[in-house]
């Protein structure tokens, strides 16, 4: 099977799309099938990726507000790319200009669009915060359902990268045929990483004794992230146990956060890790996970930390509850600071020996990308097989308006 992914969020500095993409490809290749991406970049060309895969670049303009992005402007470049490459699947996961784009193509491919995020919660629910319930945002901003219930009319499937999206836009009115979890690399980590001296070595770093509890909170430096509620958070179940957070991650927001935590005693933000394996030994050696985004689609980092035999603290909003079960995990109300400190509180009351065992036994039923690749490839298959014993009709999406 041919797939070609029109992706507007590939980019070479790019960060999860570019990852996923990449490491997509090569299973797909030993899966016996062939990934093609079309991404914008300053250039024409093709990049052939070894193993199996290509990318080919459409001379594109950068994004104005991140140089490391560039856009699509032009149709006609990749319908010719389309039409040359003739896939069995084409995927799209852009609400905007590609979203229109593949959408209008001519070819007889199965046309999927696939979100990988929700634009209304990433962004006018995080700025109503306080002043609007999720109920009010949505309704508010019907007018961008409605919109994509018209480019999704010229689909024949409407997939999302996991439980979380799906439960979201199908509350919105949207059908949502699938719901394909990502996976993760899941070769990386492992509990048996964990080190005790680093792991008191790092407590160090941040006031604490060996027996101090330690979180870590990794991501982007977004608001998105909330950040601020885990600070909070961290600091207010401090005033009653040892407890420390480490953050690793960059973004526009680290001024802000940076100036947040120059005064917290045991809270520290570390540049990114870029070193896997150490990346894996250092989230072996910690306590804890924590999270604040309730608009997150996937949990991603959250499964990396328990395939790292990690206990998760996490909202019970978004893609990080889809996978935080009680015996590993609690969970607090999204977007409150207070009860994310109790959710600390009561992980680290709990037995310890009881806690481990059950984070140790999580950790190996961690969902990998190869079987996120094997069940759409299969999903496709099934698609594929139907269409051609039904005449090749389009589907189309509907929405109960």
């Amino acid at each position: 099977m041919r797939v070609v992914d029109v992706n507007e969020y590939y980019s070479p500095t790019g960060g999860g799309v570019r990852t996923y993409l990449d490491r997509k490809m090569g299973i797909m290749a030993d899966l016996g099938h062939e990934l093609i991406v079309i991404a914008p970049g300053p250039r024409d060309g093709v990049e052939e990726r070894p193993g199996g895969g290509r990318i080919y670049w459409v001379k594109s303009p950068s994004l104005i507000v991140d140089r490391n992005y560039s856009i699509f402007v032009h149709d006609e470049p990749i319908w010719r790319l389309l039409d040359e490459l003739r896939p069995d699947v084409v995927e799209n996961a852009a609400p905007h200009r590609p979203a229109w784009t593949v959408g209008k193509w001519q070819g007889d491919a199965l046309k999927v669009c696939f979100a990988h995020n929700d634009n209304i919660g990433a962004y006018p629910q995080r700025w109503l915060d306080g002043l609007a319930t999720t109920e009010q945002v949505e309704k508010a901003f019907g007018w961008y359902t409605r919109y994509m219930a018209r480019f999704l009319q010229l689909y024949d499937v409407f997939v999302t990268n996991g439980p979380a999206l799906a439960k979201r836009y199908t509350r919105r009115g949207l059908t949502v045929h699938a719901s394909m979890p990502l996976g993760i690399e899941r070769g990386y980590f492992s509990p048996d990483l964990r080190d005790e001296r680093l792991r008191a070595s790092i407590l160090a770093q941040i006031g604490l004794p060996p027996e101090g509890h330690l979180l870590l909170g990794m991501g982007r430096h977004h608001r998105e992230k909330r950040w601020s509620l885990v600070i909070d958070a961290v600091e207010a179940a401090g005033a009653n146990m040892p407890v420390g957070l480490i953050m690793l991650g960059d973004g526009m927001d680290r001024g802000r956060l940076e100036a947040r935590v120059a005064g917290s005693p045991h809270i520290r933000m570390f540049r990114p890790v870029y070193d896997r394996e150490r990346l894996a030994r250092i989230m072996a050696s910690c306590d804890a996970l924590i999270h604040g985004s309730d608009a997150e689609p996937f949990g991603l980092v959250a499964s990396e930390a328990v395939a790292s035999g990690l206990p998760l603290i996490v909202p019970d909003e978004g893609g990080c509850a889809e996978i935080a079960e009680p015996e590993f995990a609690e969970t607090y109300r999204a977007r409150d600071a207070r009860s994310a400190a109790d959710a600390i509180r009561r992980l680290f009351r709990r037995e310890p020996a009881i806690l481990r065992a059950a984070s140790i036994h999580a950790a190996g039923q961690v969902r990998t990308d190869r079987d996120h690749a094997i069940a759409l490839m299969d999903y496709y298959q099934t698609l594929l097989d139907a269409r051609r014993a039904g005449g090749g009709q389009r589907a189309g999406v509907s929405f109960a308006s």
